[in-house]
């Protein structure tokens, strides 16, 4: 044995505070994102304010056409390698909590109606739904579940456990899990497979969470057969995941709506900007930063400097990846912009997320608390999302142009005579919507729009 020198290549995982902090500002409203900014700059000698630019004139001189859907792709790394997942010694599960007003139900509903589940499938998923706790977790056995399910409809254990699955892929990751092996294990498999220190992590979820909470790493590594260097990064996925990712999902009502971007038609062309209202422009100083140069001391100010740097940077993702969200929710919306509720296109996460090449968790996370000024109005970017439902030619339409569809049909109505739940479907029909009466009553209620009998004025 002599001494020897190796050159070795290898990956290392980025879970770094940047990351987690590109994606914390990426979810915080306009309102909530100039508190952390102004707190950041009382804080950090190291950023400091840029004069304010003047707002984008109407004539669109330099607003951002629908057409030039280009943008930064480094974000679509960070999004698919960190599945919205931060760890244990980072910022608390409040900092990161959605307030769009949501409860955790709400937002898991929202997310089995823009799924292509099926009616069985449905039933099953409000049922689980139903199960599931504010931290995330199914409170229910499978077996409980299948007994508060109709009975002659013969659902069965299996058919229950395969929709349970579906849910569970649903945000916050880690949802509807039973226990917190689980929990980490389904946070863990969002990540990217080539992600170092996948599989152990997977292991080491499964099979010795213990051994992680006692901090008896010597132990873990014998166990797992690893080397310190991978037991680290397997140890760094782990803390990464949430153990209570329901808690991401806060009920609470915001008090103030400010957009996030305007969308307007200029010279017969629909164009989105990004909202510079109250978010003031940052950089680095660049004086100080050039002052620390080539100097080994001054660690504190060393530390602030690549603090403000990540801030830097994490507000230009913030911006990239907002813009191209509402970009492409712009462009495959046309038809609404134009003429209205009843043109609304169905669409889901999926289709977004395919478009602009990011992860679902991603998408879902940009759309929560999100606000486009358009002249139609200040709407939720969630407006735009709704399922599928089929037309007598094959074609499909948004949930959300059915619903415009119903409403106009009673406002049109005799209030002596109203139409029912079954004449309504019928008259969907003759235009080439087919909806069951079911699904009627179900878009009728939920615009509280009263039954006939109700509606008929005596």
């Amino acid at each position: 044995m002599r001494p020897a020198l190796q050159l070795k290549l290898s990956q290392q995982l980025t879970m770094t505070p940047q990351l987690q902090q590109a994606i914390r500002l990426l979810q915080l409203p306009v309102m909530d994102l100039n508190a952390q900014i102004q707190e950041a700059l009382e804080e950090n000698v190291m950023l400091e304010l840029e004069e304010p630019v003047e707002a984008a004139p109407v004539n669109g001189e330099s607003t951002a056409e629908v057409q030039a859907l280009t943008g930064d792709d480094s974000w679509r790394d960070v999004a698919t390698r960190t599945q919205d997942s931060f760890g244990s010694d980072g910022p608390s599960m409040a900092e990161f909590a959605d307030e769009s007003g949501d409860t955790l139900r709400d937002h898991l509903l929202w997310q089995l109606e823009l799924e292509n589940f099926s009616p069985r499938e449905a039933l099953v998923g409000e049922a689980i739904i139903d199960s599931i706790d504010d931290e995330g977790y199914l409170t229910a056995t499978l077996e409980q579940i299948h007994d508060e399910l109709d009975r002659d409809a013969g659902f069965d254990i299996d058919e229950i456990e395969r929709t349970l699955s579906k849910v569970q892929r649903f945000d916050p990751a880690g949802v509807g899990a039973r226990a917190l092996d689980e929990c980490i294990g389904l946070q863990l498999l969002q990540l990217d497979p080539t992600t170092p220190g996948l599989a152990t992590a997977r292991r080491m979820a499964q099979e010795f969470l213990s051994l992680v909470a006692e901090k008896s790493f010597a132990e873990l590594r014998r166990k797992l057969e690893v080397s310190d260097d991978e037991l680290e990064l397997a140890l760094a996925l782990v803390r990464s995941c949430h153990p209570k990712p329901g808690l991401a999902i806060a009920s609470g009502r915001t008090e103030y709506v400010v957009p996030d971007v305007f969308v307007r038609k200029v010279d017969g062309v629909w164009q989105v900007e990004v909202s510079s209202s109250g978010i003031p422009k940052l950089t680095v100083n660049q004086r100080y930063a050039d002052m620390l140069r080539g100097e080994s001391s001054h660690g504190a100010l060393r530390a602030q400097l690549q603090e403000a740097r990540w801030l830097v940077r994490s507000l230009e993702i913030r911006h990239d990846t907002v813009l191209k969200v509402a970009r492409c929710i712009v462009e495959r919306q046309m038809a609404f912009f134009e003429h209205g509720e009843e043109h609304m296109r169905p669409m889901v996460l999926r289709d977004v997320a395919e478009a602009i090449e990011m992860h679902e968790s991603t998408i879902s996370r940009v759309t929560n608390n999100k606000y486009m000024h358009t002249p139609r109005g200040v709407l939720e970017f969630k407006y735009f999302f709704s399922s599928h439902v089929s037309t007598v030619d094959g074609d499909e339409q948004s949930s959300t142009a059915v619903r415009a569809k119903i409403r106009k049909l009673i406002g049109a109505e005799n209030p002596a005579k109203p139409l029912s739940d079954s004449r309504i479907a019928k008259l969907l029909e003759q235009d080439g919507v087919k909806v069951a009466r079911r699904t009627v009553a179900k878009y009728r209620e939920a615009m509280n729009i009263p039954s006939s009998s109700d509606r008929r004025v005596r």
